[in-house]
């Protein structure tokens, strides 16, 4: 695929922020960061994507939230993942595993 950037294939979003706040509490810039760090560009996020997970992820009580200072001392939403949250990454993440197989194995010539 390269190294271009790739589009969010639609349901990934919210299992990569939680993934990314399994790290700690997360700022959305930051969290966009560590996904397009650990896939070494490949993936963007777009910032309003972003925030409208968060706060879905939010208002379904995967995340909380609360302000703080950002690395560069400017006022930032944290987002944290609550018990209910890493549930949902570790459902999710098997699911979206399942799936990559099943996908992979149709891909395959053999």
């Amino acid at each position: 695929m390269g190294r271009e950037s790739l589009d969010l294939m639609q349901g990934t979003l919210d299992v990569l922020v939680l993934r990314a706040l399994s790290q700690g509490p997360l700022h959305g810039y930051a969290v966009s960061s560590w996904v397009h760090a650990r896939t070494d560009g490949a993936l963007r996020i777009e910032d309003a994507p972003l925030y409208k997970a968060l706060h879905r992820l939010e208002h379904a009580g995967c995340v909380e939230a609360e302000w703080g200072l950002s690395e560069n001392n400017r006022r930032a939403r944290f987002y944290n993942l609550t018990p209910k949250g890493r549930r949902r990454l570790r459902d999710d993440a098997e699911a979206w595993r399942r799936y990559a197989r099943t996908v992979a194995s149709l891909l395959d010539p053999s």
